[in-house]
């Protein structure tokens, strides 16, 4: 599943928050998704996965936690695919980054059929954890005993922690803590380069340094451990497909660095040139190469440029979640899940208080064919209609996702305030109103922005006569 992550420290952001985020892409059309709060009692305690079948034992003390994963009929045939979500102590979770490997690694420690995978991790791991380095220990806990059937990149967060993980084979991990000031964008490719076994900030499973110098893995003459050169992969396709994301999106948040959208030895952290907002790492999980004659839409570029890389926001985009751990707000409002579904060129997030127990049914109540009243179906039809015409559809699109973050926005300002003196049931409901209206306002644009759409080429048909 080829998704595009994007992680920020609290230094490395205008408002002091962590970011941590995901686009979840798909193999196919359409991934109905669907954004709820699983509650203790309806997390199951006898766990057993649909694609490798593995059976686990989960611990009997769940918290609340909310989720993106599949709609019910999905969950029949594939299994749960949480994907994103933040529980009751404001520890953050997306998994997962798919990302390629290598001959030599599944050589040594080859993949698992009956392990683990994107399906199980955040409902076995997220409902206990209690910060982002426990959420690295209690994986890497089940990547051990278990193993993993595919090679993933995770993210976990609280308020002031941001960790990278990646699996390594079947058995193998290796995780980083992303310093305060800087941000990652990960590709679908092994990302961790440069790897001190003995920080406080990095941890990994117990072996992974004598696996590497007992079977000859470092190429690297000084003896660093830059862990993409020995575990990642070096295809062909990685410069068309990977690559040139990585570049774009630190391109975006670095414009004075002058690099090429083909160096495989792009940083792994940087530290951004100005702080980030949430809406900068939208549009970087939107982008198509803006401003390049690698743009789709752009005629800059020859027929070939503009097929030349594999864009960050493109057709197969299920859903976009941006994570949000505040700082500057009492810890029972503080987590916030920005999200969106459908392809994201054509798309804008809005934010959640994920401190509830109910979620909007315009979110929530996503139907496996077309309907009109959830908000999965209208961003795939606003996709649907723009792409044929971009140029005409654009200004209509920026105001929706303007309209959008801005109208999320002024509810999160009206409902911290006045959430921040509440508690229990209370507390709860002026949440649970406060994400009604944002979904409200959310479905409100979208569905302004169809009406303009349509409106303004309905006289643009091919199909007419007198009119040329």
């Amino acid at each position: 599943m080829p998704c595009t992550t994007i992680l920020a420290g609290k230094k490395a952001t205008a408002d002091g928050s962590t970011l941590i985020s995901r686009n979840e892409d798909c193999g196919f059309t359409f991934n109905q998704k669907h954004f709820v709060i699983v509650k203790p009692e309806d997390q199951p305690t006898d766990y057993t996965s649909v694609t490798s079948k593995v059976q686990i034992k989960l611990p009997d003390n769940p918290m609340r936690y909310s989720a993106v994963p599949g709609i019910a009929s999905q969950q029949k045939k594939m299994g749960i695919w949480g994907e994103a979500g933040i529980n009751d102590a404001n520890t953050a979770m997306s998994a997962t980054e798919t990302i390629t490997t290598n001959s030599r690694v599944l050589g040594i420690d080859p993949l698992v059929k009956k392990g683990i995978g994107e399906e199980d991790i955040v409902t076995i791991v997220l409902p206990y954890i209690h910060s982002a380095r426990e959420g690295v220990q209690l994986l890497g806990q089940y990547l051990e005993k278990y193993g993993t059937y595919e090679s993933n990149g995770v993210a976990f967060s609280d308020k002031d922690e941001v960790w990278y993980m990646e699996t390594i084979g079947g058995h193998h991990w290796a995780a980083q803590r992303i310093p305060d000031d800087s941000y990652v964008v990960a590709p679908n490719w092994f990302s961790i380069t440069n790897f001190d076994f003995d920080s406080e900030d990095t941890m990994a499973s117990a072996d992974l340094q004598s696996m590497i110098d007992d079977n000859h893995l470092n190429t690297d003459p000084t003896g660093k451990y830059n862990l993409r050169h020995i575990f990642g992969s070096h295809k062909d396709s990685d410069f068309r497909y990977n690559v040139p994301r990585e570049w774009y999106i630190q391109r975006l948040f670095n414009p004075s660095d002058v690099e090429e959208p083909d160096n495989p030895d792009l940083p792994f952290m940087k530290k951004p040139e100005r702080l980030l907002t949430v809406e900068d790492v939208k549009y970087a999980l939107s982008s198509r190469y803006q401003r390049t004659p690698y743009d789709p839409y752009d005629e800059k570029g020859t027929a070939a440029q503009r097929n030349a890389f594999r864009p960050v926001g493109f057709q197969r985009n299920a859903e976009v979640h941006i994570l949000q751990v505040r700082s500057d707000v009492p810890a029972k409002e503080a987590g916030i899940c920005w999200l969106s579904f459908g392809p994201n060129a054509f798309n804008a997030v809005a934010p959640f208080y994920t401190n509830v127990l109910d979620t909007p049914a315009e979110y929530k109540n996503t139907q496996t064919h077309f309907d009109i009243q959830n908000i999965y179906w209208v961003n795939q039809l606003l996709a649907t209609i723009a792409d044929g015409h971009p140029r005409r559809y654009q200004q209509t699109l920026e105001n929706m996702v303007q309209n959008v973050m801005a109208a999320g926005r002024r509810v999160l300002r009206e409902t911290d305030p006045a959430a921040a003196k509440l508690d229990g049931a209370e507390l709860q409901k002026a949440l649970q109103d406060a994400n009604a209206k944002t979904a409200q306002a959310a479905y409100k644009f979208a569905m302004k922005c169809l009406g303009e759409m349509v409106e303004n080429g309905a006289l643009k048909l091919n199909l007419n006569y007198g009119n040329e």
